[in-house]
C-alpha cells in the first residue's frame, strides 16, 4: 500500500482561509487515516499467509515533515503527523509481518501546486526551487521501489531523497 495524499496550501498562520486549512487537513491527515483503516485488515490478513509473506505500507510525507517554516504552518501539522503517525503504525504491526516506512521526498513539483494562490506561490514557494533541480514522479517511484523490494530481513523506516543541485 503506498499512500500519497498531499495537498500543500501555504499562507500566514494569521488570516489564513479556514475552508482551505480544513481541507488539506482532510485530505493530508484523514486520507492517511480512512486508506489505513480500509487496506490494513487486507494486509495483515495476506502477510499471515505464510512467513515469506510479507506486506509493505509506505507513507509519502514531505521535506514539510522535518522542519517548520514561514508560511507552510498547517502544511506541516500535516507531514510532521503523517511522520508520527506512520512510526505509530509501525511499532504496531511489526511483528505481524507488516512492513512500513515513510518516504520524505523534497522539492516535488506537482498539479496541486496549483492550488496555491500566485502571491503565496511567488514568495514562498519559488524562493525554495531556484537553485534546485525538481524531482519528478519517477524519482517517487524508485524511492518506494527501492523501499518495498529490500531484502525482507533489512528494515528501513524512512528514506529521505532530495534532489541535487544543479551544475
Amino acid at each position: 500500500m503506498v499512500d500519497n495524499a498531499g495537498l500543500m496550501l501555504l499562507g500566514p498562520v494569521v488570516g489564513a482561509d479556514a475552508e482551505e486549512w480544513d481541507r488539506m487537513i482532510a485530505v493530508n491527515v484523514q486520507g492517511l487515516l480512512y486508506i489505513t483503516r480500509a487496506a490494513l485488515p487486507h494486509l495483515l490478513k495476506a502477510a499471515e499467509q505464510g512467513p515469506r509473506q510479507v506486506a509493505d505500507i509506505v507513507d509519502i510525507g514531505s521535506y514539510a515533515g522535518r522542519g517548520a517554516s514561514r508560511g507552510f504552518g498547517v502544511y506541516n501539522v500535516t507531514k510532521f503527523g503523517v511522520r508520527a503517525f506512520t512510526e505509530s503504525l509501525r511499532q504496531e504491526v511489526a511483528q505481524r509481518h507488516v512492513r512500513v516506512g515513510v518516504l520524505e521526498p523534497g522539492a516535488v513539483e506537482s498539479e496541486l501546486g496549483t492550488h496555491n494562490k500566485p502571491e503565496v506561490r511567488g514568495e514562498l514557494i519559488d524562493p525554495f526551487f531556484e537553485g534546485t533541480e525538481v524531482l519528478a514522479a519517477e524519482d517517487i517511484a524508485d524511492g518506494v521501489a527501492y523501499m518495498v523490494t529490500r531484502p525482507r530481513h533489512a528494515a528501513v523506516g524512512e528514506l529521505w531523497i532530495m534532489p541535487t543541485e544543479q551544475a
